[in-house]
């Protein structure tokens, strides 16, 4: 057995060991903040967008309503509904994608907004049960990191925290 590849191979091994400790050891200095405000960025996008196509100005686009009217059911137990009170179901979709998004990004009540969006999420799951893996499961992770952990520092809620805690 040759010695000389057998060393050299292992310290290639530990110096690459070596510069994946170092990298890990840099994350420490990222500001928890950061994450916390990227998330709620992230999180806020798709339903902002959403809620942008529920408007026509400021009333509600007439495309939205037929589709909770008419298209929307809800899939439960092997079967489908319609979409109950579907002109207040609406109504509520389109102020909500807009108002929480909003709070969310903003880290106002923002672990409220995050679970207004999480049952917002529960909701389109069972609308629309086949999206789970690409959009709904991302969406709730998401959101219940940000309701678990907190908006983080780059937030209004921390401000008015600090503020109200203040001699």
């Amino acid at each position: 057995m040759n010695t000389s590849i057998h060393h050299a191979g292992r310290s290639t091994g530990q110096t690459l060991m070596r510069l994946i400790d170092a990298s890990a050891r840099g994350f420490q200095y990222l500001p928890a903040s950061l994450p916390a405000l990227l998330l709620r960025i992230a999180v806020a996008i798709p339903f902002w967008r959403s809620g942008l196509t529920k408007w026509d100005g400021l009333q509600l686009s007439p495309g939205a309503r037929w589709l909770f009217e008419h298209e929307f059911q809800l899939h439960l137990l092997g079967n489908t509904y319609p979409m109950p009170l579907p002109v207040l179901s609406v109504y509520l979709a389109a102020m909500g994608e807009i108002l929480l998004p909003i709070l969310l990004i903003l880290g106002l009540g923002t672990r409220f907004a995050a679970l207004g969006l999480l049952l917002m999420t529960v909701v389109i799951q069972l609308t629309i049960p086949d999206a789970w893996a690409t959009h709904h499961l991302p969406w709730a992770a998401m959101l219940l990191a940000i309701m678990t952990w907190g908006p983080g520092r780059a937030s209004l809620d921390h401000a008015l925290a600090r503020w109200y805690r203040s001699p």
